[in-house]
């Protein structure tokens, strides 16, 4: 299908907050990834979110590049194309960008957008994340004031970060302290700041422990119960229905399914899936060169086998591979079985 339009993707979050489900959001970083993440989306049945971070874009315009928003307009055009062949629906979505690519990633996207707007078409992405949890709130809160109408007047929606999420995701890098934990104070500042839906529709990751790459069980506390608490205040002080936030969540890697569950519970709407799915690929990887050892090398003056090192063969299954843990991903959400084309 053809990827959402504004009204549809509007449509897709608030079918996810009524029947208290979450898209799972797939990080992408080549054509590869893109197919596998189609794959893995339409054989569980599910609509779902591709987005590319700085570093993402960076690679999709070529490692020796500089040319981030190029790469993500050409993300972008790929995934255009080729979503016609999948009967489900995906957004597209950019991903944690920090102040210092305001300039060269989300600004001219932006602008993209606009400029497809004015022409009477659809904007290119139908969603953006400001990154702002590298610096102070206010300042975090400024920015995003001064990006929300911009999204808005191309129907495009907002991502913000309010809090802070442990570990590196491209070059953006989060210390593990108790900075981890939003409360309902730094809410109630980005209520003020962006309203509740009238300056602009957002997102927003709120943080409750959330650790970005992988961790071993203990060494981060995730308390999904903390967004509960943050909806109910914010729902006492404002006079609005029981979860007024359409909540993210960052950094989900190593998660029980019942601390999954608890965050849609609670509002979660869509969950950023990238570590697991960039293992499950490159494990695959990894499992065909060391079964096929001799095909993928020439060896005593042997000449290897084509069919075995060809990238086809080896990237199919990888592809399959992170489209399997895509589906298990699915499941945790409760996004399985929820495509609108079904």
């Amino acid at each position: 299908m053809p990827i959402a339009t504004p009204d549809q993707y509007a449509e897709m979050l608030d079918r996810a907050k009524n029947n208290g489900f979450a898209y799972p959001a797939i990080n992408v970083s080549s054509s590869a990834t893109i197919n596998a993440a189609l794959q893995g989306l339409t054989e569980a049945g599910s609509d779902g979110i591709i987005q590319v971070t700085t570093g993402g874009a960076d690679y999709f315009a070529g490692h020796t590049r500089t040319a981030r928003a190029s790469g993500a307009l050409a993300m972008a055009g790929f995934v255009h194309e080729v979503a016609k062949n999948y009967p489900i629906t995906v957004a597209l979505h950019t991903d944690h960008c920090p102040k210092n690519a305001l300039d060269n990633f989300l600004y001219p996207l932006i602008e993209a957008s606009t400029e497809a707007v004015k022409a009477g078409n659809e904007p290119i992405f139908q969603s953006h994340m400001w990154d702002g949890s590298a610096v102070p709130l206010e300042e975090n809160l400024e920015i995003a004031k001064e990006i929300l109408p911009r999204l808005h007047n191309n129907n495009q929606i907002l991502e913000v970060e309010i809090g802070v999420v442990g570990g590196e995701e491209d070059g953006v890098v989060g210390e593990i302290n108790d900075k981890l934990y939003t409360d309902l104070e730094d809410a109630i500042a980005t209520v003020e700041a962006l309203g509740l839906g009238e300056q602009g529709r957002y997102m927003t990751a709120l943080t409750f422990g959330n650790v970005h790459g992988v961790y071993k069980p203990g060494n981060v506390k995730l308390r999904p119960e903390i967004l509960a608490e943050i909806q109910a205040g914010l729902a006492e002080k404002y006079g609005t229905e029981a979860k007024p936030l359409d909540l993210v969540f960052h950094g989900g890697s190593g998660s029980t399914s019942e601390e999954i569950a608890t965050a849609v519970a609670n509002g979660v709407i869509k969950m950023n899936i990238d570590t697991d799915l960039q293992y499950a690929y490159s494990r695959s990887v990894v499992d065909s060169v060391l079964k096929n050892y001799d095909g993928f090398l020439k060896i005593d003056g042997e000449v290897g086998n084509k069919k075995v090192y060809d990238p086809r063969s080896w990237g199919k299954k990888a592809e399959s591979a992170m489209a399997a843990r895509l589906i298990e991903a699915t499941q945790q959400l409760g996004s399985h079985g929820q495509s609108q084309s079904i």
